[in-house]
């Protein structure tokens, strides 16, 4: 690929989700081609993969990186940044397959997903269901699904739409239902520390977005949790108040706790802070000390 001079190279994962979102900020961006990056994705190892596309950036090879922020470490790697986070999609978790909604499941169905954040929640309402370990790409887990492997499979609503395979979907979840993890729905767009304004980033910024997604990465950081782990983190505005909703569970679903809080959006990091609080001092610490000891699940 041949790369014309002052062009902005984008680094990505190789996957179509992948490319079909980098794609996206890339067409805003304006003078920009992708860079396909090789990640050798491993099972419950998000941090592998981004790491990949991170290099690219600190190395040269590329200016900017973009993630899908629920992938994003909470902790920021050193000489990075985040430049952007584009306007949000839709935040909810999908089901696809049998039923209009999670009470008209029928009983025993078995649900693909390795996330523990979503075998938690749908074991708390639906102590019946049968969780069954289901990886791979959007196409991939579909395919098993039409082929009988399982009776429903649960994906983030942001990439099936991006994807353009939102028909497929029988219904989306009530946050008080299944609050999505920390990040679903947004991009972020990274640059190396003091390098954004040349790449043009911040000018695809969306401010509600943004802060949305700070208050969310820092209930994560107080929580000391990571992408694999049961907890659900949501911002949302409401007028002009920053919503954030908050879940922690067993992976078994027998246990769990649920809160909510709400406050000025110009200070996200302090909402998400004492949300994280919250939650712990409400026995979330312990929750999530005895669920991190759970094959963690890589949240797709």
């Amino acid at each position: 690929m041949t790369t014309v001079p002052g062009q902005i190279r984008v680094a990505t994962r190789k996957s179509l989700l992948a490319l079909t979102q980098s794609g996206l900020v890339a067409e805003s961006l304006g003078n920009a081609e992708l860079l396909g990056v090789d990640t050798y994705d491993e099972p419950g190892d998000k941090e592998r993969f981004v790491r990949a596309v991170e290099s690219a950036v600190l190395n040269g090879r590329a200016e900017v990186a973009v993630h899908s922020a629920k992938d994003l470490p909470g902790v920021m790697t050193s000489g990075l940044e985040i430049a952007a986070v584009p306007a949000r999609e839709d935040a909810r978790d999908a089901w696809i397959g049998s039923g209009d909604s999670l009470a008209d499941v029928p009983q025993g169905a078995r649900v693909g997903t390795v996330s523990l954040r979503r075998r938690a929640q749908l074991l708390a309402v639906r102590p019946d269901l049968v969780p069954v370990e289901l990886r791979g790409n959007v196409d991939t887990r579909i395919g098993k699904l039409r082929a009988g492997e399982v009776d429903a499979i649960v994906l983030a609503m942001a990439g099936l739409r991006r994807l353009g395979r939102e028909d497929e979907v029988s219904f989306t979840f009530g946050l008080d239902e299944m609050t999505p993890a920390a990040g679903q729905g947004s991009l972020v767009v990274q640059t190396r520390t003091g390098g954004a304004e040349s790449t043009g980033a911040p000018a695809i910024d969306d401010d509600a977005s943004n802060r949305e997604l700070r208050a969310e990465r820092a209930a994560v950081v107080g929580l000391e949790a990571d992408c694999s782990s049961p907890v659900g983190i949501h911002a949302r505005h409401q007028g002009d108040v920053l919503v954030m909703d908050g879940f922690i569970g067993l992976a078994d679903g027998s246990e769990w706790l649920r809160d909510q809080v709400q406050g000025d959006p110009s200070r996200p990091e302090e909402l998400g802070g004492e949300l994280a609080r919250r939650l712990k001092q409400a026995g979330g610490a312990d929750i999530l000390a005895r669920a991190q000891e759970q094959l963690p699940g890589l949240d797709v």
